[in-house]
């Protein structure tokens, strides 16, 4: 099966996803006018280093390599084209620096499988650990790693954690020659070159400067949609969360928000979300046992100095549905 069909574990959830499919554009012309409108943006932005203040400046390119990561989790699900080649190359660019598109597309299809999710060794994107690795982690990354269980901490240390914990992961796995990774980061860096060519001597940006000031807030923000999107249930479709009415964050994600209704049906395009959500919207919350919150305002009221969760899986991983 191609990574870019993804199948939902629920029957309501396969049909929706089937529909899907088959009404696919050969075009999505909204989306590859945002592929364009980031792209171009970035460039223009970055160019004007130097003769724009900072405090204009790096806001918006924030807001644009965040887009870029949304874009790319968009084109991972097969879009805005019916040709895989044509959409890895708009999402290839690394404008992160740190995340591999090829690696980030691996890890995130392991993440569709449903019935994994939130386990803390076959799911890539759960923040769980189980009480075994727990306990043989040092009191400084124990203490680092319940401050992540706010909002606060989140973003404000889980940006750099995220970026440095995964390189460091990634690392070992290069040493150890796993998961046939060299090619990966081979061309990863190969795509590297044009981009810190054009920062450091077109542009004349520092390289530190774009890193900490633009890329790393770019992922705090990032860690702010997948903050509250899945908790550990034994329903399968009680893990996925709904994060409502966010006309600002909404649309930086891509209304990935709506979280329960991407896995369900992630072939949809981005622009076609919140009608569609609204159309089975009670259906969606009561199939997630209500896991839903009224905006990104209200996981701060909840989370912002609060635990969101604990950290070890409640049950260590997640059990093995009967085949």
């Amino acid at each position: 099966m191609s990574p870019y069909e993804l199948i939902p574990s629920t029957p309501e959830g396969e049909v929706s996803a089937a529909l899907a499919r088959g009404r696919r554009r050969v075009l999505e012309v909204p989306t590859l006018l945002l592929i364009a409108g980031v792209y171009g943006g970035w460039l223009s932005l970055t160019l004007a280093y130097g003769h724009w203040p900072l405090t204009l400046l790096i806001p918006v390119m924030i807001v644009l390599v965040t887009l870029h990561g949304s874009l790319q989790h968009e084109i991972v699900h097969g879009h805005p084209t019916r040709w895989y080649t044509l959409n890895r190359f708009f999402g290839i660019v690394p404008l992160s620096l740190w995340l591999p598109f090829e690696r980030y597309r691996q890890l995130h299809c392991a993440h569709h499988l449903d019935t994994r999710l939130t386990d803390p060794l076959d799911d890539p994107e759960s923040f769980y650990w189980q009480p075994e690795e727990w306990q043989r982690l040092n009191a400084a990354s124990r203490t680092l790693l319940r401050m992540q269980q706010t909002l606060a901490g989140r973003v404000v240390i889980g940006a750099f954690w995220h970026i440095g914990a995964f390189l460091r992961t990634e690392v070992r796995s290069l040493a150890r020659g796993q998961n046939n990774l060299s090619g990966v980061w081979l061309e990863h860096l190969l795509w590297c070159v044009p981009v810190i060519a054009w920062l450091k001597y077109v542009c004349g940006m520092p390289l530190w400067l774009y890193f900490l000031a633009v890329v790393v807030p770019a992922n705090a923000i990032q860690l702010i949609r997948s903050f509250a999107e899945h908790r550990a249930r034994p329903d399968v479709a009680q893990r996925i969360a709904i994060v409502e009415r966010s006309w600002i964050l909404g649309p930086l994600f891509l209304f990935n928000n709506l979280h329960a209704l991407h896995h369900e049906a992630p072939l949809i395009p981005w622009y076609e979300y919140p009608q569609r959500y609204r159309m089975i919207r009670e259906r969606l919350i009561a199939a997630n046992g209500g896991l839903l919150y009224a905006s990104y305002f209200d996981v701060a009221r909840r989370f912002l100095f609060r635990p969101h969760d604990v950290i070890e899986h409640p049950t260590g991983r997640v059990p093995t549905l009967p085949t």
